[in-house]
């Protein structure tokens, strides 16, 4: 994980050879909607490996079969939030690690003139106080999405908030960042800049049309 050449406070970019070597393969437009899909999952599970390295852990008493030891467990529950529909994907990569952790959904759908995002879901378990949120999405674009998801989580009472993303414009982390300073953001690449439409450039397209093949 790289942070000497970040520009911004709390974002770290993964520089994991993995990593970048399957979000090349995302990148390229011939990429079909399978691949792709198994792409995505496979880069949020290595991504929250590192990104849940600060989580705090309990001793644990157990019985392995040869005589009683103390091992660790997690000792808050873990909230995954994707933001609907393309961090979907994102979050079946991340349960695969952590089966354990409760899952709420928001629904953030852009308006295509103003780029402003507008909720049509916001399903979310009641005592998001209780642990460490993560919140998914593959692209922090223009930044509108993930600061009213953001926004949302807070006053749901998310107090250790993070943000996991697989590619992020300069644009969209100056954003969001305006807007809670305290949110951490993750990301697999931090890319040029933002078209006129507010999409990523060089990016990887629309990820939800990408994702489920409705390009």
């Amino acid at each position: 994980m790289s942070h000497g050449n970040c520009p911004y406070p709390n974002l770290q970019i993964f520089d994991h050879p993995l990593i970048q070597h399957k979000l090349t393969w995302m990148r390229d437009r011939n990429t079909g909607y399978r691949a792709f899909r198994a792409l995505l999952s496979q880069i949020a599970g290595l991504m929250v490996y590192e990104v849940t390295r600060s989580f705090q852990t309990v001793p644990v008493e157990v019985e392995t079969p040869m005589m009683p030891t103390v091992g660790r467990r997690l000792s808050s529950i873990i909230t995954i939030v994707p933001i609907l529909r393309a961090g979907l994907g994102m979050s079946e990569g991340v349960l695969e690690l952590m089966p354990e952790a409760r899952v709420g959904h928001l629904g953030m759908a852009r308006d295509e003139v103003s780029l402003e995002p507008k909720a049509y879901l916001n399903k979310l378990p009641r005592d998001l106080d209780a642990g460490p949120v993560i919140l998914v999405d593959p692209m922090l674009a223009t930044g509108g999405s993930a600061s009213a998801a953001v926004s949302m989580l807070r006053k749901a009472g998310a107090h250790d908030l993070r943000m996991i993303c697989l590619v992020a414009s300069p644009e969209g982390v100056q954003r969001l960042l305006e807007a809670d300073p305290e949110v951490r953001i993750y990301t697999a690449a931090l890319d040029d800049r933002l078209d006129e439409r507010g999409y990523i450039l060089p990016g990887l397209g629309d990820a939800g049309d990408r994702l489920y093949g409705t390009a």
